[in-house]
């Protein structure tokens, strides 16, 4: 395992680009199983969780060339497997999303239990439900899941009982091959799943409701090839924004539409951050902070569970308390209480709730890498702190940060990765 050794205390300025949505990314790339034409998809970030599910689609046969550094050409003529190979299912959460575009397309799937974050949180009833309603079977396995539709699915009326992105996700990926139409009710609708949305579109799926709670898919006869743009991953230009904060910098951040970043810098601004956001343009300045009150995260277009560890960082800085409440999981807050060892007044009300005071000078220690974002939040904090700190398995921010070492050199952090 590889450690980010950081030397904090310097103001980050500079100017970053952000690659393309990995939350995006992925879905679009297991969309691409679902027509034997090749479709191109352009602006995919450089990160590991995609180079997994790259490897993923090549195990069940998929070909992908890279047209250049951000640019694939993926062409799934002929599926040799119904069953992904387990030990990558094991190392990305986003493997789920394989389940319902295999249904469709071989009428059998088997999934070993999906890795990544919070993996003992995170079910995936959500997803075999949404398939059960389209007439898929599940089959008993000693491990895993395993669902199969030997005459096909059927298009149907479904109401979700959780709001789950990847839930949305893998029943439009399995309804684009349904017979007939299919209505979501209580869908997901983060930017993500529109794109995935439109990316059916341009395969010829009509869609109706994108971005809302309802949506209505009707496939075609035949899926057909289809090219897109990623938008821009608004995640990673909040986290930036942070490191701004935090460190006393000032940062410009390109590449990400301003209505996916607007709930995340809503909050920012009642902590009072100065900055600019425009399309293409999110530009952090020096800031006094105030802290936020209380921040909950909430379903799209609230405030992301994903910017909760990230936004308890930089109430940290901030003058005053601040409460944040993240309903949807309860291991993320955990990862904080690092924080304490810090120097940082931190209270953990319990799994959901954290209460915490600034501002606070922090001091360098050693951190535990848990997930990707608090990974993140936790670099930030260390390049705030006075002193050296060592980030453990920098491996697990690297999954969604593409060039972080690089990245953080440009902006002047005195940083060095070891192994």
């Amino acid at each position: 395992m590889a450690e980010l050794q950081i030397r904090g205390g310097r103001a980050l300025s500079g100017s970053v680009r952000v690659e393309g949505n990995k939350n995006a990314a992925l879905p679009l790339l297991a969309a691409c199983l679902l027509t034997p034409d090749t479709c191109e998809l352009r602006n995919v970030p450089q990160i590991r969780d995609v180079a997994v599910m790259i490897e993923l689609l090549k195990s069940l046969g998929a070909t992908v060339e890279e047209v250049d550094r951000s640019t694939l050409r993926v062409t799934c003529r002929d599926i040799r497997t119904s069953q992904p190979n387990p030990a990558l299912v094991g190392r990305l959460r986003g493997s789920v999303l394989l389940l319902g575009a295999l249904l469709g397309r071989t009428r059998r799937a088997r999934l070993a239990p999906p890795g990544g974050d919070f993996p003992a949180r995170r079910s995936i009833s959500t997803h075999v439900r949404a398939l059960l309603e389209m007439g898929a079977r599940l089959v008993e396995t000693p491990s895993g899941h395993e669902v199969e539709a030997p005459d096909g699915l059927t298009g149907t009326s479904m109401y979700l009982l959780e709001a789950s992105v990847t839930g949305t996700e893998t029943a439009l990926l399995a309804a684009a091959q349904a017979a007939g139409p299919t209505e979501i009710r209580n869908a997901a609708c983060e930017p993500h799943v529109s794109e995935l949305c439109r990316f059916l579109e341009a395969m010829g799926a009509r869609v109706e409701g994108i971005g809302t709670s309802t949506i209505r898919l009707e496939p075609p006869g035949v899926l057909r090839g289809a090219s897109h743009t990623l938008r821009g991953d608004y995640l990673e230009a909040a986290s930036w924004g942070v490191v701004a904060a935090v460190t006393g910098g000032e940062i410009e951040i390109r590449g990400a539409y301003a209505e996916d970043v607007e709930p995340i810098a809503a909050v920012f601004k009642e902590m009072q951050m100065r900055f600019e956001l425009a399309d293409d343009r999110f530009a952090v300045y020096r800031s006094n902070m105030v802290g936020g009150k209380r921040i909950t995260s909430g379903l799209w277009p609230g405030f992301p569970s994903d910017i909760v560890s990230l936004v308890t960082v930089l109430a940290t800085q901030a003058q005053g308390r601040t409460l944040v409440h993240d309903w949807m999981y309860e291991l993320r807050l955990f990862a904080l209480e690092q924080l304490s060892a810090m120097r940082a007044d931190l209270f953990l009300c319990d799994p959901h709730r954290i209460i915490v005071t600034g501002p606070t000078k922090l001091r360098g220690r050693t951190l535990d890498s848990r997930d990707i974002r608090s990974g993140m939040a936790l670099i930030a904090a260390a390049l705030a702190a006075d002193g050296e700190s060592t980030v453990l398995e920098i491996e697990t921010v690297e999954r969604g940060y593409a060039g972080l070492v690089d990245r953080l050199h440009q902006l002047g952090a005195d940083v060095t990765r070891e192994g």
